[in-house]
């Protein structure tokens, strides 16, 4: 594994899983010049141990890797890290996409593709996963729904009082529906006033609020907490 030169102020670290060598060095040579340490890892087997070694605050990961594939290190590194993931893929179509996100990356990008695009992801999801880190305050003030309970002050969700762990997008999606008990969304709708997206594919917020259930609800295939509401959209909680 390649570390390129380190500085003397604390710098947001990036893991690039690559197995192209000059691929790897334009991805990396891009996000040095915005300001951040990067490490590069040339296979699956690599980027787990890089993982545990360089301790990365943004993973951008290829799907197509030798000796363990993309999918199957995106798998072990959601089985253990809510770190924001970038799954690069040479494969368009919307159900490898869609197999992506549902594996836990937060974003993906499909070659050929911009490296200046890149960065700016990866600064998207750098700012928002520093956007949800717990800052201590007094006096905590709570919402709940069912077992499920946001601290307010801290953010923090636990379920029956067990702290959950989520990724960005999972996140940015579950502070919404918390900010909105009770209201029902469109796809459309959420895509827009989560993300700020104003095209997009809306199957992925079916993902994300299937990867949400699969955490919040007791029976995820009967769910109660965020609700179906046929040909609209989705509620969370009961109608106020």
């Amino acid at each position: 594994m390649n570390i390129g030169p380190s500085g003397a102020e604390r710098r947001h670290r990036v893991l690039v899983v690559e197995d192209d060598p000059m691929m790897a060095e334009v991805i990396a040579s891009y996000l040095n010049h915005a300001g951040m340490l990067v490490a590069v890892a040339a296979d699956g087997v690599m980027a787990l141990d890089g993982f545990q070694a360089f301790n990365p605050d943004l993973v951008i990961l290829d799907r197509m890797l030798p000796r363990l594939d993309g999918t199957h290190v995106c798998r072990k590194l959601r089985e253990q890290s809510s770190v924001p993931i970038i799954l690069v893929t040479a494969l368009g179509e919307q159900d490898d996409r869609i197999h992506g996100l549902e594996l836990g990356a937060d974003d993906y990008v499909t070659k050929p593709f911009s490296p200046r695009e890149l960065v700016l992801r990866a600064q998207a999801l750098l700012r928002r996963s520093a956007g949800h880190t717990p800052q201590p305050q007094p006096a905590p003030q709570t919402r709940q729904v069912e077992d499920l309970v946001m601290d307010l002050t801290t953010r923090q969700v636990t379920k029956a009082g067990k702290p959950l762990r989520f990724t960005g997008r999972e996140r940015d999606l579950l502070d919404f529906f918390f900010d909105h008990p009770g209201e029902t969304f469109r796809k459309d709708e959420l895509m827009q006033r989560v993300w700020q997206w104003k095209v997009g594919d809306s199957s992925m917020i079916s993902v994300y609020v299937r990867r949400l259930r699969e955490k919040i609800e007791t029976d995820p295939a009967n769910p109660t907490i965020i609700n179906t509401i046929w040909g609209v959209g989705y509620r969370f909680g009961p109608t106020p």
